[in-house]
């Protein structure tokens, strides 16, 4: 016995199909879903046989309506053949029982709707079916049965005569067993293998057949709400995937040659391709390969994915449903982004390229591709930096609004001054605009610096966490260094503003797995100015510098500390700064001949940290007090070596002087000359008096004295552990004395 309705239940909203004025058959007192169902359905037989149904489709109508209507008709009918057979339409209880006379005649009948066998017909070519036939592999067959389950979310008649023809007004959506009869398919026969899983409709997620726990034709089918909407000409994406899309940014400089080559390794295959980022912008490029195939690019965050593992297999399968629908291949990356567990990342991208199989999945990155990634290896192609006239033709596309803030004859000047940044299209289209935006709030015209500012921006914080970040705050006026020292900071900032067209494109450091970093060594004793000369130079390239603690990186524990400089180099090659090792003597020692197992750990740490400078594509600068310290296989893999003297009598002057400023009184008796020939000190020292005095001199409320100064100098050599001698003070001997 089947069950519509409870007796009492109420009463189902009567169905809107085509009702007569008025009806020679006496209704029931009370008013009851089956018997309102079923005067729908004499209605709607009476009208298809008087042929006053709904109008006609006009010509050059949509064809889903077109075929709607065709499957209305064959309802209709269906609704007719049902209504002619019933030996008591006006039943009440309808549904609800079966009597002995029903059941006969469900044992005597063959069963089936007389439904009119299916006719040929093909989509119109560039409609939605047609599109939808195309990308998933659907035929004519398939797209029926792909409207007479949408037909009810398209028009709410349809779950009524639904529920009529199922038999149970409860079920308003169409079974298995009804789809295939509307379809005039034998329930038995092999039609009801498009509604298995496997099939285009269920495995293209287009349909979905519920109540798995019912018989295979008693299932009822179901269209997910964003296939309804694809039908009426929505564009807005599946709203669970609102949290992992990422915007999709096409690089406008990119080489046609290098787009045409990543198009066409998206068209072979299973469309796998990985794009190896070389300082490059592989996402930018995977975009414009994309759109340049005639795909609709589908971005997809990997860091979003990674905050969410477990919903990664349903998330796939959404986004392989969106790029069919809409046409598009698939963006993922970075994929360093990723979970950092290895068998994590694993069972990510196997989901994900499972999902999107035959869908053009371009994926980038700075490292290679894993076989343990996915069934199928995908086409490794490598994104070099682009050329010098290709990175200003970036820039004067996103700096389009300089014409009125600035001119366009300042732009060359300006992707000069950041030209050592690796940007893509989206960190480069935001620094563009966030300059723009500075220099017009301060009503003057974009400058170098905003640009170097709006380009720190965009640097994450990943790097924060495991070194301290400086600022720059100097430049090169206030360094007082020899010219031979002067002259090894400015070929630092040269190689690094340089170092992708001479290493890249020109291939001047071929083969061996190496980066395309620029490291540098800065030797002098302390204070000498090595830790400033290289805030100068990251001032000059318009980055920040980190500062690496070394109490965050040596761990006591074997191999601690090898993991934790390699996260500090991966978050330094992924932002633009300028990477400061302070006493890099400490961690860049000697090898020694190995006598323990401490010797041993210790000279594989020395062994990592030559391979990872190797392969370092950042700006790295180390510093020690003694050159000698350093193993000879870490000076060979230095760029530049630049040295730091204790500064002449010459040098120590302008350092005096610079450091205790212009706005600093100063009382006549102060004799800087002579500070400067007397005493012997570095920069730092000098630096560290200078402060002294200021403070004794705010104390007294009055000029800068000479006594002030020898005073702070006393104290400097006391805390040097330096004698106090007359050859040196002089005059000034008692005051020093003293303190």
């Amino acid at each position: 016995m089947t069950s519509a309705v409870r007796p009492g239940a109420p009463a189902a909203a009567p169905a809107a199909v085509t009702r007569p004025e008025q009806s020679d058959t006496p209704r029931p007192e009370q008013p009851d879903a089956p018997s309102a169902v079923r005067a729908d359905a004499v209605a709607a037989a009476q009208t298809v046989a008087a042929g006053t149904g709904p109008a006609s489709v006009p010509a050059g109508a949509d064809p889903v309506w077109a075929r709607l209507r065709a499957v209305e008709e064959r309802v209709r009918h269906a609704v007719a053949v049902r209504r002619a057979a019933d030996p008591d339409p006006d039943d009440p209880y309808r549904g609800q029982y079966l009597t002995p006379e029903a059941v006969a005649r469900i044992l005597d009948e063959p069963g089936g709707l007389d439904v009119p066998g299916h006719e040929p017909w093909q989509p119109p070519p560039g409609s939605v079916l047609g599109g939808l036939a195309a990308r998933f592999g659907l035929s004519p067959l398939d797209l029926d049965l792909l409207l007479v389950a949408v037909a009810p979310d398209l028009d709410a008649r349809f779950e009524r005569l639904y529920g009529y023809l199922n038999d149970d007004l409860t079920r308003r959506r169409p079974t298995v067993g009804l789809a295939l009869e509307l379809c005039a398919l034998p329930p038995a026969g092999t039609g009801r293998f498009r509604l298995a899983a496997g099939a285009p409709l269920v495995e293209g997620g287009l349909l979905t057949v519920t109540e798995p726990e019912r018989p295979p034709l008693s299932r009822a089918l179901a269209v997910p709400d964003r296939v309804t909407a694809h039908l009426l000409g929505g564009t807005r994406p599946d709203a669970r995937l609102a949290g992992v899309l990422g915007e999709a940014h096409e690089d406008p400089a990119a080489d046609p040659a290098e787009v045409h080559r990543v198009a066409a390794a998206a068209g072979t295959g299973t469309g796998l391709v990985h794009l190896r980022a070389r300082g490059g912008d592989a996402e930018g490029l995977a975009v414009a390969a994309l759109r340049a195939a005639g795909l609709r690019p589908l971005v997809l965050d990997a860091a979003a994915l990674a905050r969410h593992p477990g919903d990664v297999p349903e998330l796939a399968r959404v986004a392989a449903l969106e790029a069919r629908l809409t046409g598009a291949g698939v963006v993922l990356g970075p994929l360093a982004s990723l979970p950092d567990e290895p068998a994590e990342r694993a069972r990510t991208l196997r989901s994900l390229c499972a999902a999107l199989r035959g869908i053009p999945l371009l994926t980038h990155g700075s490292g290679g591709w894993d076989p343990a990634w996915a069934a199928d290896s995908p086409v490794v192609l490598t994104v070099p930096a682009p050329s010098p006239e290709r990175q200003a033709a970036r820039w004067l596309q996103a700096l389009d609004r300089v014409a009125d803030v600035a001119g366009t004859g300042d732009v060359d000047e300006l992707a000069r001054a950041v030209a050592a940044h690796r940007l893509d299209s989206g960190q480069l289209r935001r620094a563009a605009d966030v300059a723009v935006r500075n220099a017009a709030l301060a009503g003057r015209p974009v400058g170098p610096d905003d640009l170097r500012a709006a380009v720190r921006a965009q640097n994450g914080a990943g790097l924060d966490r495991l070194a301290r970040r400086v600022e720059p705050g100097v430049g090169w006026d206030d360094l007082v260094l020899p010219p031979t020292t002067h002259r090894r900071l400015r070929e630092l900032a040269l190689r690094a503003r340089h170092r992708d067209q001479v290493l890249g494109q020109w291939g001047m450091r071929p083969g061996g797995g190496r980066g395309r970093g620029v490291i540098a060594l800065f030797a002098g004793e302390s204070g000498t100015g090595k830790t400033m000369s290289a805030e100068v130079v990251a001032a000059d390239l318009g980055m920040d510098l980190y500062v690496v603690d070394l109490s965050t990186v040596v761990d006591k524990y074997i191999g601690e500390t090898e993991k934790n400089l390699e996260r500090i180099f991966t978050e330094a090659s992924a932002v633009n700064a300028v990477l400061l090792f302070d006493e890099a003597d400490a961690i860049f020692g000697k090898r020694s001949e190995v006598k323990d197992a401490h010797d041993r750990h210790a000279n594989i740490e020395s062994a990592y940290l030559l391979q990872r400078m190797e392969s370092f594509d950042g700006i790295a600068v180390l510093t020690t007090n003694l050159r000698a310290n350093l193993d000879e296989a870490f000076t060979r893999r230095l760029d530049v070596v630049a040295d730091f003297p204790v500064p002449d009598p010459g040098q120590r002057l302008a350092l005096w002087d610079r450091c205790l400023g212009a706005r600093l009184p100063r009382a006549d008796d102060l004799d800087l000359a002579f500070c400067a020939d007397r005493f012997e000190l570095a920069g730092g020292s000098i630096r560290a008096c200078a402060v002294t005095a200021a403070y004794l001199a705010a104390e007294s409320g009055e000029p800068l004295t000479m006594r002030q100064v020898v005073t702070a100098v006393a104290q400097e050599y006391r805390k040097l552990g330096r004698l106090i001698l007359q050859s040196e003070f002089g005059p000034h001997l008692a005051a020093a004395v003293e303190v």
